[in-house]
């Protein structure tokens, strides 16, 4: 996305369109589109300022908003919950459909960390992140039993 013209050359250019020349003159005159100064001068006379508009999504709007409370408490009871997991879950007690990284983005915005146990200790003991069903028969279940794989954690100061 663009960035705005900044205020200090759009002030310039309403006050050289209000010593009376016109805007195509000032859009020349300032090295500017022709199509910016005639919509600047709009907005000033809509609403008496120059400023730029606010750009992007408005805050506080965002999809998930109702179920952060929902989405934290589940982080809190289960900290090795995966994101496909957690989107499966709330797509089943609350019907939104939402992707693993939009979650995982809301998570980090709420001071989760994401803290991957597989270095360290892990991985010097042998111990392996394995599927249950996929790897019993081939490995005893006390290798892979007692393994911790990845978590989140709450880095959060503030009491939920």
């Amino acid at each position: 996305m663009t960035r705005s013209y900044s205020l200090d050359l759009r002030v310039r250019v309403v006050a050289f369109v209000e010593a009376g020349h016109s805007c195509r003159a000032a859009a020349r005159h300032f090295g500017v589109g022709d199509s910016f100064a005639i919509k600047l001068l709009q907005r000033q006379r809509q609403s008496g300022s120059p400023a730029p508009a606010r750009q992007g999504r408005p805050p506080g709007r965002r999809k998930l908003a109702p179920y952060e409370t929902f989405l934290i408490q589940a982080v809190e009871t289960k900290p090795d919950i995966t994101m496909p997991e957690l989107a499966a879950r709330l797509l089943e007690e609350h019907g939104v459909i939402a992707a693993p990284a939009t979650l995982s983005r809301l998570l980090c915005r709420h001071g989760f960390t994401y803290k991957n146990l597989w270095t360290g200790r892990a991985l010097q003991e042998g111990c392996f992140w394995l599927d249950e069903r996929r790897f019993a028969s081939i490995y005893p279940a006390s290798m892979w039993s007692s393994c911790s794989g990845p978590s989140w954690e709450s880095a959060r100061t503030e009491p939920a």
